[in-house]
Parts: C-alpha cells; sequence; structure tokens
C-alpha cells in the first residue's frame, strides 16, 4: 500500500477494548489533522494508553477501527510505526551505548543505512541541546538529557508522526521549556503530534485541540481556548487561610452559584468576581488568589478532583 499523503494522520472511530470485562475504552472516536497537535487528557485510569497501544498495534481493539497514515491498524501496524516516531512515557535508551550509538541502533530498526543514521545524528544531537554529548555515556546523562535523547531518537526515521506519552513528566522547569520549544519547531516544520500530559499548561501551550477522556469514554473535544469560554465560567477566586472552608459552606452562595472545596482552599467560580472580591477584603484572615480560568478548571469540573490511583 501506498502513502496517501492527503490521509488524516490518524483516525480512530468507536474504538472499544475491555480487560477482565471491564472496558478500559468504550467506543472512543477522534481524529487528527495534519500539522496539529492534538492532546489526549485524562485521569489516571481513564483509557490514555490503552488506546495509545492500540493505535500503535501494540494492544488488539475489541472493535471499532483505526487508520494511521493512511494503513488499517492493527492489520498494518508495523508499516504505519515505520512512518511514526515514539516518545514513550518511560525512558528505554539503551545504558550500554554512547547518545550517538542509542540514535544509531534505533535507527537501524527502520532499515536505515549507517551512512545515512551518521549523516542526520549530528543535527539530531544539536536538535536535542545534546551536540557536545555524542560519545558520553548515556550513565552519566541527567534525566532532562535522556528526555531529549529520547525525543531525538522518535526522529531518527523522519516520522510524519509523533506520538508523545507524558514527554516532560519529571523534569525540571528548564529542561520543560526546552521540549516545548523543540516541539513548536516540530509543529512549524509540519510533523503531527499526538500528546498525552497530566500538565494542563503544557496541553494549553502546545495543542491545537483536545480530547478528555474519562472511564475510556470522550467526555469534551476542541480547542483549549473554546473549552474554556464553553465549559466554565471565566474568573476563578481561589479563597484560602484560617475558616476558608467554613466561609465556602456559608457565605460563598451568595456571590457564585459554583464552589469547590479541596483541602484548605475553596474554588469560586464566577462571571463577575468584584462583589466576591469586594465582600473579602473586609475579611483579612481569608487570603484570595484571583485568576482567568484555564484549561486545568475545565479538566477537575469534567472529571472531578478526586485523587485516582
Amino acid at each position: 500500500m501506498s502513502k496517501n499523503l492527503d490521509a488524516q494522520p490518524l483516525v480512530v472511530d468507536q474504538l472499544c477494548k475491555a480487560y477482565d470485562g471491564k472496558r478500559a475504552v468504550d467506543g472512543l472516536s477522534f481524529a487528527l489533522e495534519r500539522g496539529e497537535c492534538f492532546g489526549l487528557l485524562g485521569p489516571n485510569g481513564a483509557g490514555k494508553t490503552t488506546t495509545l497501544r492500540c493505535c500503535l498495534g501494540l494492544t488488539a481493539p475489541d472493535s471499532g477501527t483505526i487508520t494511521m497514515l493512511g494503513e488499517p491498524v492493527p492489520a498494518r501496524a508495523r508499516q504505519a510505526r515505520a512512518r511514526t516516531g515514539v516518545v514513550p512515557q518511560f525512558d528505554n535508551l539503551d545504558p550500554d551505548f554512547t547518545a550517538a550509538e542509542n540514535l544509531l541502533v534505533y535507527g537501524r530498526y527502520f532499515g536505515l543505512s549507517d551512512a545515512t543514521l551518521w549523516s542526520r545524528i549530528p543535527d539530531l544531537l544539536e536538535f536535542a541541546g545534546l551536540a557536545s554529548k555524542a560519545d558520553i555515556s548515556l550513565r552519566t546523562l541527567s534525566g532532562g538529557m535522556k528526555r531529549r535523547l529520547t525525543l531525538a531518537r522518535a526522529l531518527v526515521n523522519d516520522p510524519e508522526l509523533l506520538v508523545l506519552d507524558e514527554p516532560t513528566t519529571g523534569l525540571d522547569p528548564q529542561a520543560r521549556h526546552m521540549i516545548w520549544n523543540r516541539l513548536k519547531q516540530l509543529l512549524a516544520a509540519g510533523k503531527t503530534i499526538l500528546l498525552t500530559t497530566h500538565f494542563m499548561d503544557e496541553a494549553e501551550r502546545l495543542c491545537n485541540r483536545l480530547a478528555i477522556v474519562d472511564d475510556g469514554r470522550l467526555i469534551a473535544l476542541g480547542a483549549p481556548r473554546m473549552l474554556i469560554a464553553e465549559r466554565i465560567e471565566p474568573q476563578v477566586v481561589e479563597v484560602y487561610g484560617e475558616g476558608a472552608d467554613a466561609w465556602a459552606k456559608e457565605q460563598a452562595g451568595q456571590f457564585t452559584r459554583r464552589c469547590e472545596v479541596s483541602g484548605e482552599t475553596a474554588f469560586c467560580y464566577v462571571e463577575d468576581a468584584a462583589p466576591l472580591l469586594a465582600h473579602l477584603a473586609d475579611r483579612p484572615q481569608l487570603k484570595t488568589l484571583h485568576r482567568p480560568a484555564n484549561l486545568e478548571d475545565v479538566f477537575l469540573k469534567l472529571t472531578g478532583r478526586e485523587l485516582r490511583d
């Protein structure tokens, strides 16, 4: 089957997968457009990992269809993966090889010649900010360096589609921002990205569109700013300090129809914050943070604040 360059990079239609009688993915449908970053968000146990494994042909679905880069999955998953780059949730680099050797050996799995790979490796290491680390043992690299090397490795076959599973988990802010900049460069170059993340600010920065899933079902789909505008009140006043929970139970209802208490903080969602802020100005024991609503507010409204294991 030849490449269909006009096909959507990934189309998932009514995907279902169950384990021990419990559906991990329950009729999930979404599609990626070329050149976009598409986020797949959800709490732990929502079905994200199972969905990714099905899309990559690593797990067979019970029903539904998947087409990746014009290829039916799982029937031609190997052919689709040859044009895909994957950054797994946990780094699986070979500690016995240098940074450059990791790229070389991985590239051989795609049938690329050593000459082709050696011509690509300097640019890939430069892209990852590791140009000076080519011959350094992997055991001496920091966690952030290894994560950047894993991203470079995913590009060794010049993929059309990148699948990134929580690419910045465990990184410090500097490393996260560097990876964000690199991903923006890839998008500007026309790559398509499927991203899972627990960082809502990351999704809001990078994603053109996103899907929020819970219990294996799609519960929201759209651009981040659109979801914020449609799904949540525009302003949030966080109230914390001594007696914040008691205040929320007794008086928050005068100023907002929706107030959620989590720990020692009351989250008040309002159309107009002025009356609430004026009221709180006379209560110095209560501290406040007034901010616009964001994607995390939408996520918590739709999926709840309960801790997931």
